[in-house]
């Protein structure tokens, strides 16, 4: 059913917020990439599922859903890998989903729902614990994990295999998603988005402003209720994308329902960066994860709805020198198909002289220290 990659113990420990660079970190891991969570369905219906190498009692689970405006982007961004949170004892899956040039909505959180239906179906394969399941995404992954949280009850987004598995989660971070698209709309600065080119047109098919119950039908705000998961909301307050008051109602509706929320806004800080990668806002999603799918007590804590901020601190500006000096980590991301943490001849996409340069002892493949030795780069 899945092809497995089993790695070697990595050389140290990982901190979210300080990752490990990627050869080191799939050496720990158990890879089970491009699963099909629908049988004989469409190419972008697989998932790839990360487990630690160590595991004992059943995991909780992390699914990253990814951004693209829902007309681009892939599985293979998977910052919850990247950030080393099999490291801290959890599954991760990133799923692939229908993008808006093949279906328009509802057919994305069909498929979002379809999958977290196969995980919990095969859980005791991949030794998961179905009662831990959590969601994170960014733009309109954040759009969706938003909507995968507040329509957990909602039946009619629920279609094909496993019907007898919940669609259901135990946790939502949601970072920057759209949450009402016609109040998106019509927000000044952002009414661009009313056009029929418009991400939002394209998701649902038609004008937002004209198309205002399939729009509706779209916003997790509408299927807010008593029964939500707890959510963590985090957004910048100069997104140039998406408006921050989509979080702000979120956050709103939430907290009229006494659900568990807690609403992160980043001052200063985009659609993205600077200020999401700060290390203490890899703390904070980490913690949120930690209380929400890895407590023993069995008691659900009372329900909060928590408001804090931050400012992002400016980028510095790179080096000119370092502009030629690519880290081995993206080279890696880019080229490394078989995950196995070094670069063949066949994987290497530049110049062959180049690589016969990387390549200093000449067996064919290009390392971290051979890359770094080349750079003037030390570990």
């Amino acid at each position: 059913m899945s092809s497995e990659m089993t790695f070697g113990q990595p050389k140290g420990n990982s901190q979210p917020g300080n990752p490990p660079d990627r050869a080191r970190m799939m050496q720990n891991l158990k890879a089970h990439p491009n699963l099909e969570y629908v049988s004989g369905g469409h190419e972008r219906h697989k998932l790839d599922l990360f487990l630690p190498k160590e595991e004992s009692e059943p995991l909780p689970l992390i699914i990253w859903i990814h951004g693209g405006a829902w007309q681009n982007g892939s599985k293979e961004g998977c910052p919850p890998l990247r950030k080393g949170y099999t490291d801290h004892g959890y599954a991760v899956a990133s799923i692939n989903y229908r993008l808006s040039g093949h279906a328009t909505f509802p057919a994305q959180i069909e498929d979002c729902k379809a999958a977290i239906r196969w995980l919990r179906g095969h859980a005791q394969e991949y030794n998961l614990d179905p009662d831990r399941f959590g969601v994170w995404g960014s733009s309109a992954g954040g759009h969706l994990v938003a909507l995968v949280g507040t329509s957990g009850g909602v039946t009619e987004y629920d279609v094909g295999d496993y019907m007898e598995q919940s669609s259901s989660v135990q946790a939502v971070c949601d970072f920057y998603g759209p949450t009402d698209l016609i109040a998106f709309v019509q927000t000044p600065g952002y009414t661009n988005h009313s056009n029929i080119h418009s991400p939002e047109s394209k998701l649902i098919g038609g004008l937002v402003l004209e198309n205002e119950e399939q729009a509706t039908r779209a916003n997790p705000i509408e299927y807010v209720s008593e029964d939500d998961p707890p959510f963590l909301i985090v957004h910048g307050d100069k997104d140039p994308v998406v408006p921050i008051n989509q979080s702000e109602l979120l956050f709103k509706a939430m907290k009229s329902q006494k659900l568990s929320v807690h609403f992160h806004t980043i001052h200063g800080a985009g659609h993205g960066r600077p200020g999401f990668d700060a290390p203490e806002l890899n703390e904070m999603v980490l913690k949120f994860f930690d209380s929400t799918l890895k407590g023993n007590s069995g008691e659900k804590e009372p329900a909060q709805a928590i408001t804090s901020e931050s400012t992002a601190q400016a980028e510095s500006r790179p080096d000119p020198n370092e502009r030629f000096r690519p880290s081995f980590e993206k080279i890696l991301i880019r080229a490394d198909k078989d995950n196995d943490g070094k670069i063949s001849a066949q994987e290497f996409k530049a110049s062959p002289d180049l690589f016969k340069r990387l390549d200093r002892n000449q067996d064919g493949y290009i390392t971290q220290e051979e890359h770094n030795q080349l750079f003037g780069i030390k570990d």
